[in-house]
Order: structure tokens, then C-alpha cells, then sequence
């Protein structure tokens, strides 16, 4: 019986390391923290073409990739991809699986509960796109309609607002494609990948660009001197232009600078 009382605390203490991610992180001298010395692990989804697409080799390339590189390099770090599906990335960051996550998160006071943001390294909005023939322009128009969102994306909770008829897929791209397959009336989305999306022949046409939205990088609350230090390293990357010279690149506009 004693025996099988310690077998059940050694594994329910395996379970609660676990569900914790109990990862002792390296403390640097200037008190930040990381996975691994000399490393910085940083999330994407590879769902998010142009920002994060999965390589042949099952690398990710794409803007949010090399900013997190960029940053990498900028703090004297080696860097790491991390591959976590978008909808799990802020719990993966707050449990420790990645130092941070360059993701294209928008700040909202929900997910600001549960993690912290960094200063924004770009400036987006989400856009209605639907196919070439339809009638819906604005939000007002989106009543009654369906529309696809990705999930765990602000969007889903931008369409709930216009629609009762909200479908969710594992990303933008593929909520795009249904779309221009002749599946659902909108989709909601980012209008830099909904314009990219368009220049790789989806069958689908801007409308309406409902609002404005600050992207930034998740970190977990409990290490403030890295969120410091990453917000150095962006500081650095804007005043040497390497922000812009990554969103040309991927976009052939500059989306690091705070519109107008």
C-alpha cells in the first residue's frame, strides 16, 4: 500500500511539471531569462503566409521569421524557431515552450491578462474579403452572412460582431481559399495577407478595412527584463531601418511605420 501511495504522488508530481512546464530557464547577467543560454526560441505558426510559411526542410521563412532573427542577432542570440499552431501560441509562451512568440499577435486587453506585449513592430487591420461577384462591401452587410475567420485570431471576435454565422479554420490561408473556392460570403483577416493572397491568385477582392491594429511581440508577465531588452533590440531595428528593409522585402510597402 505505501508503495503504491508514493508510485501515485511520483506521478502526479510528473503531471503537474508537465501541465507547469517546469523549464528552469538560464538567468543572463542582466537578469532576463531564456530557455537556453545564448538562445532565443521564438514561436510562429508557418500558417501565416507572407508573415510565417513552413520551407521543403520544414524550416519557417517569412516576415515574423526573420524579425525574430533580426532580434536574435540584435541581442547577441542565437535564434530558434519554434512551430506552435496559432491558436495555442500565447499558452505555449505563457507555459514556457518558447522565450517569445513573433506571431503578428494584435494587442487586446484579453490576451494582455495572460501575457505581456511588446512595443509594436508592425501596424495592421482587419479587412473584409469576399469573392469578385459579391454585394458585400461594408460591415453592415455582413448580417446573416457567413464568414471564416482562423482561430484563436482577433478576427472571430471582429466577425461576431456583424454575424451570428462564424466559421473557423487553422489559419487565414486556408479560411482564404474556401473562400475563393466558393465556400462562405467573407472572410475577415489581415489585409496585408488578404492582398497577398489576391496577388497569388485567390479569387477574392478587398472591401471594407474595418479598423486599425497595433502587432506585437508575446512574452511571458514574469520576465520583464527580456520584454526590456527585446524592446531595445526592436528600438534599434527601427532607427537602423532593418524593420523596413524586412517589410519591403515581403510586401514592397513599409508596415513597421505607425499610419497617419
Amino acid at each position: 500500500m505505501l508503495w503504491n501511495k508514493k508510485l501515485i504522488l511520483f506521478y502526479s508530481l510528473i503531471v503537474v511539471c508537465f501541465l507547469s512546464a517546469c523549464t528552469e530557464k538560464e538567468k543572463l547577467a542582466d537578469g532576463s531569462e531564456l530557455i537556453h543560454k545564448n538562445q532565443f526560441v521564438f514561436a510562429a505558426s508557418g500558417e501565416f503566409k507572407p508573415f510565417s510559411y513552413i520551407n521543403d526542410d520544414l524550416t519557417m521563412s517569412g516576415f515574423d521569421i526573420e524579425v525574430g532573427e533580426a532580434l536574435a542577432k540584435e541581442m547577441g542570440l542565437e535564434p530558434v524557431q519554434k512551430r506552435i499552431k496559432f491558436k495555442g501560441i500565447v499558452e505555449g509562451v505563457k507555459t514556457g515552450r518558447a522565450d517569445a512568440a513573433v506571431a503578428s499577435h494584435t494587442i487586446n486587453p484579453q490576451r494582455s491578462k495572460y501575457v505581456s506585449f511588446s512595443t509594436p513592430y508592425y501596424y495592421s487591420g482587419p479587412q473584409i474579403f469576399t469573392r469578385p461577384d459579391s454585394k458585400i462591401k461594408t460591415v453592415k452587410d455582413l448580417e446573416g452572412k457567413e464568414v471564416a475567420v482562423a482561430k484563436g485570431s482577433t478576427y472571430a471576435d471582429t466577425a461576431s460582431k456583424y454575424t451570428d454565422k462564424v466559421k473557423t479554420y487553422d489559419s487565414d490561408i486556408t479560411a482564404l481559399q474556401a473562400l475563393s473556392s466558393g465556400r462562405h460570403d467573407a472572410v475577415i483577416t489581415d489585409f496585408v495577407t488578404g492582398k497577398s493572397a489576391a496577388k497569388e491568385g485567390f479569387k477574392i477582392k478587398a472591401q471594407e478595412l474595418i479598423s486599425r491594429s497595433e502587432q506585437a511581440i508575446v512574452l511571458p508577465q514574469d520576465n520583464p527584463k527580456l520584454l526590456k531588452k527585446i524592446n531595445e533590440a526592436l528600438d534599434e531595428l527601427r532607427k537602423d531601418g532593418t524593420l523596413t528593409k524586412i517589410s519591403l522585402k515581403y510586401f514592397g510597402e513599409d508596415i513597421t511605420k505607425k499610419p497617419e
